[in-house]
């Protein structure tokens, strides 16, 4: 085995495939290639995956993953349409076949992330859902105090924080309840008291925070209006960032539907929780002449 490899645990029955980071003398520093995932394994219980679409658990990844972009898609399309028959509706038009009149303004996103791969992978979805998007690879710990720098200068919309967090072994069995058994989730609680004393209304800066097991009442105490994880379970890579986009998406004046954006997660109910919270998306009139100015 070498680093670079990817691999499942034996002992976990193959549940999740990890790529080697590192290898010791005896075991190895893996990470999950599509869960928030940080772990270490004796070399002795890991198998080589030279081919992850026969592995069953990562087909099931795969799918849900693939049902939930085209979930998204869909329901961006059908967003589109009743904001462009309100906009009919309301007389916004030119007469029939002629320019419309308004332009659109998605919620922008800063997103501060823990792991430089999957800030690569997020950063291509906003990309793909023409989502304008700030992406920081930064270390959990230092998240709270660059985003005191980060937050005045790119005056977002949406925060995301998110990394790897994980429930400490060495804990009671059945507590979860102490900040201190998570490896990151004083660090996203830190994180989230900074953006909102930054913005205090819930529905100026919407804050999604977060990542596999993190403790998910604490950070919506601390001021989140999406948190991961209810069920102390992996999340998906991509959830948080299928929740801003969601929000980016939502107009301002209508609430986001927290039952499709929490079931429209690869992770689901379990995954990630929320409270109600309007849309960041607006429009404009007149459409702007010089289309370069739009501020994306």
């Amino acid at each position: 085995m070498k680093q670079g490899d990817l691999v499942v645990r034996k002992s976990y029955g193959g549940d999740v495939l990890f790529r080697i980071t590192s290898l010791r003398q005896t075991s190895a520093i893996l990470k999950g290639t599509d869960y928030r995932l940080l772990a270490d394994s004796p070399i002795d219980d890991l198998t080589i995956v030279n081919d992850p679409e026969i592995t069953g658990a990562t087909r099931q990844v795969r799918i849900k993953v693939t049902e939930s972009m085209r979930r998204m898609q869909e329901q961006h399309r059908q967003q589109e349409q009743r904001q462009q028959d309100r906009h009919q509706d309301a007389g916004e038009r030119l007469a029939s076949g002629q320019e419309q009149l308004y332009f659109k303004l998605p919620g922008k996103v800063l997103h501060l992330d823990g792991d430089g791969n999957y800030m690569r992978k997020s950063m291509q979805l906003y990309t793909q859902m023409r989502v304008p998007a700030h992406g920081i690879h930064a270390l959990e710990s230092q998240m709270p105090e660059m985003l005191m720098r980060l937050l005045p200068q790119v005056q977002p919309d949406i925060v995301v924080i998110t990394g790897h967090d994980a429930l400490l072994k060495n804990r009671p069995q059945q507590d979860v309840s102490q900040l201190s058994y998570y490896k990151n989730s004083q660090n996203f609680v830190n994180a989230v008291r900074v953006a909102r004393e930054y913005e205090k209304n819930r529905d100026g800066l919407i804050i999604i925070a977060g990542a596999c097991q993190s403790h998910f009442e604490a950070l919506l105490q601390s001021g989140a209006n999406f948190a991961s994880s209810p069920g102390r379970i992996l999340i998906h890579a991509l959830d948080p960032v299928y929740i801003a986009i969601k929000a980016s998406y939502t107009p301002i004046q209508e609430t986001i539907n927290l039952a499709e954006v929490v079931n429209g997660t690869i992770s689901g109910i379990e995954g990630v929780g929320g409270i109600e919270s309007l849309g960041r998306h607006r429009v404009g009139l007149p459409r702007f002449k010089n289309k370069s100015a739009l501020p994306v």
